[in-house]
């Protein structure tokens, strides 16, 4: 059996938006200041302009290789794909059941990872480890409604 995997680029672009907007209300105006300090960056001087529009670009590729391949995860996962009939389970427990477990397995660690081996604080990690469960439930819950 072949799976059928119909990827909507409309709900990924979207997803990249909604996760651009959480990142800069993230790590600007709710946590900013904090992550800032646990980074060790020095919060009176402004970085140039260039730095910003880098980190930036940056961003909205990292945002859309997460939410392109998160979709084709979650697509895999889904019975219709393989000529199935439709999962009992409502999309709003398939979008938190993916996001969890995509965290925990790939997120979780590899932010754990930098407490262990770059000494960074548990405050840093809380303020990372958070954003990025809530990025993914935001991504997949767009994903799910708008497949």
């Amino acid at each position: 059996m072949t799976p059928n995997i119909h990827i909507n680029m409309m709900a990924v672009v979207i997803a990249v938006i909604a996760n651009f907007v959480l990142g800069f209300l993230w790590y600007t105006p709710l946590f900013g200041k904090a992550w800032g300090k646990e980074m060790g960056f020095d919060m009176t001087q402004k970085p140039p302009s260039s730095a910003l529009i880098k980190g930036m670009v940056f961003m909205i590729i990292g945002n859309f290789l997460m939410a392109w391949v998160f979709a084709h995860n979650m697509a895999v996962w889904n019975p219709v794909t393989w000529g199935l009939a439709p999962s009992t389970m409502s999309p709003a427990t398939s979008a938190m059941m993916g996001a969890v477990f995509t965290w925990l397995g790939f997120f979780l660690p590899t932010d754990l990872g930098v407490v262990a081996w770059e000494m960074k604080s548990w405050k840093l990690f809380f303020i990372n480890t958070c954003y990025h469960l809530l990025s993914l439930i935001i991504v997949a819950f767009i994903l799910v409604y708008m497949a």
